[in-house]
């Protein structure tokens, strides 16, 4: 007997990652549905009010009403370090009516954190209050906010402190990332500590970090206490992955069942290959095919053959051919469901 089957309060979301997950895989990872929402790239608040148009950039589905083409809600992410600018901002992305905002303090990338950004920050927690509690005032209540956090930046001494900061402040969902920032994306993913924020906060907690699998989750839910997960690599290298387990399917995949969505992810294939195509200059489009491709062969051989022949190609043109080689068919115009 599954004891997870049937579980109509399970959310499933969908990860922001900087230079990855951007609308384009955004909107074939949610073809189906499957996922409660999906969180955007971050824009980076830092002294100035950004213009509409950046925002847009960074959530194309604003102009569709907040939803990727699979009608799956889409909040927007926001980070910086200054309250009243955050504040100004969040206004601006309010006038835009996205599904949701959501709050940075998870980013490790020296980048980011040496201009006191993402997860730099996690050794204030009255900063982090004073940043909550500013964009809670500029967002309506009509839209949900919520912030990403890590469990600190060397260790996760401040980590209950941070937490509570900002549920008090008016996030309305916690998203643990069960590592530090000097963790990285280093295994393991200590969710321990997602059930210990989960004790110490009022507020809904999603665990996050190193859920690849099916089973990966049934631990996750059995060490955090917690059901609602956000996926990141693992949706990406399984995009059946929120699907398997929202029905309660634990177990991997045989060859068969994956040969089945190998099938139904080449039209995908085809159609992210195409949105690619017409975002990015041509130069640069083999390098985003490749780099899905890389993460669906840890799942798939035939994306690992698929890989194998483009790996080293330089045009558009030379990867197109392979493409097509290899079963991938011209986009459709609506994404066919991986259902």
């Amino acid at each position: 007997m599954n004891p997870f089957r049937g579980s109509t309060g399970l959310r499933l979301l969908l990860a922001p990652m900087e230079g990855l997950l951007d609308d384009v895989l955004r909107a074939a990872l949610t073809a189906s549905g499957g996922y409660d929402h999906v969180v955007t790239e971050f824009a980076r608040v830092s002294g100035t009010l950004l213009p509409e148009r950046f925002f847009r950039r960074i959530a194309p589905e604003l102009r569709q009403g907040s939803r990727t083409e699979g009608g799956t809600p889409v909040h927007v992410q926001l980070l910086g370090s200054d309250p009243a600018c955050m504040h100004d901002n969040a206004a601006r992305l309010a006038s835009l009516a996205p599904a949701g905002v959501d709050l940075n303090f998870g980013c490790p990338a020296p980048t980011v954190n040496r201009h006191r950004g993402g997860a730099a920050l996690l050794n204030e927690p009255e900063l982090l209050n004073r940043i909550a509690v500013a964009v809670r005032a500029a967002v309506p209540a009509s839209i949900p906010l919520s912030a990403k956090m890590r469990l600190g930046i060397d260790d996760a001494g401040r980590t209950i402190e941070c937490a509570q900061a900002l549920s008090e402040g008016g996030a309305g969902t916690l998203v643990v990332h069960a590592r530090t920032k000097a963790d990285g994306y280093r295994p393991p993913a200590h969710w321990e500590w997602v059930a210990r924020i989960d004790d110490a906060v009022a507020v809904p907690v999603v665990a996050n970090g190193e859920v690849w699998s099916a089973a990966d989750w049934r631990r996750c839910r059995a060490v955090s206490g917690v059901d609602d997960v956000m996926l990141g690599r693992g949706a990406v290298a399984d995009p059946f992955l929120a699907a398997r387990i929202r029905a309660g399917r634990l177990e991997q995949p045989d060859a068969e069942e994956r040969a089945h969505e190998w099938a139904a992810l080449l039209p995908l294939i085809g159609a992210f290959r195409e949105r690619v195509r017409h975002k990015v200059e041509a130069e640069h489009a083999p390098g985003r095919i490749k780099q899905w491709l890389h993460l669906l062969a840890r799942n798939y051989p035939q994306a690992q053959q698929l890989f194998a022949a483009i790996r080293s190609l330089r045009t558009l043109a030379e990867v197109e051919g392979a493409l097509r080689r290899h079963g991938v068919p011209a986009p459709a115009i609506n994404p066919p469901s991986i259902a």
